[in-house]
């Protein structure tokens, strides 16, 4: 079984964000990245139907060529190539994105029986890119898969949908795009740092189309500010303590 992972470069977490000088971009010389856990799981699952099934594991991204640090991140818990469409760091819209993933596919020379995804990226929520691919290349696709089985060429999806769940079964070849919960993914272990920097990736550059989406502008958000506050001293702070406890409905 042949599995394409794609998976983005993103900054972490609980970053402290600062705006370039024209504010249309993240200044990113002190952040830190990582993988989205939607994509975490997505790669874990495909190692994990390799192992089952046989075949091998590819992961995709489209960014800039340090994403390759995060590309032998999942090639040491298993990965076994990586395919880098490399950018000078401007975003790209979920058109493009797709339109470059979609050449990407098919200049491969063994197409692939499982492309996946994870269900949004971290960064823009679009829930775009993969929809977006299987309509290109005409294969169906289940999305927010949060349990998956494969049997005799039929992936059996399931998604939760507020308190039920929905089953769906597609055909290979299909596209899945996985939310958190999936499975949990392995860590990587030295040894698979060690073979990962071995493994090979394919690196080209594609030709970025005419954005159809304008940035105007970026902006931090202020930060909440939390404290303490001091109503008083002793028993000077009685009444204060009162009128605070009637005012957020502790008291009648």
């Amino acid at each position: 079984m042949e599995i394409l992972v794609c998976i983005k470069r993103y900054i972490l977490a609980g970053s402290q964000f600062e705006l370039t000088p024209d504010q249309t971009e993240i200044d990113a010389k002190h952040l830190g990245y990582t993988l989205a856990p939607h994509e975490e799981v997505a790669v874990e699952q495909a190692i994990r139907f390799v192992e089952e099934f046989g075949g091998s594991t590819t992961v995709l991204s489209l960014g800039v060529p340090e994403a390759e640090e995060q590309m032998r991140e999942q090639m040491a818990i298993g990965a076994d190539r990586g395919i880098l469409l490399a950018t000078d760091g401007s975003e790209w819209d979920p058109q493009a994105t797709a339109s470059a993933i979609v050449d990407a596919v098919k200049s491969q020379p063994q197409p692939f029986d499982l492309i996946m995804f994870g269900a949004e990226a971290a960064d823009s929520n679009g829930s775009q890119v993969g929809i977006r691919v299987a309509h290109a290349l005409g294969l169906p696709i289940v999305t927010n898969v949060r349990a998956v089985t494969i049997k005799d060429g039929v992936a059996r999806c399931e998604r939760v949908v507020g308190t039920n769940r929905e089953v769906y079964e597609a055909t290979l070849p299909a596209v899945l795009t996985t939310r958190e919960g999936l499975n949990i993914p392995r860590y990587p272990s030295v040894p698979g740092r060690i073979k990962a920097r071995k493994k090979p990736i394919e690196t080209t550059t594609p030709a970025k189309p005419a954005s159809r989406v304008e940035k105007v502008k970026l902006i931090v958000p202020p930060n909440q500010k939390t404290g303490a506050t001091v109503l008083g001293t002793g028993a000077a702070a009685a009444g204060a303590a009162v009128a605070m406890m009637e005012e957020i409905g502790v008291l009648p």
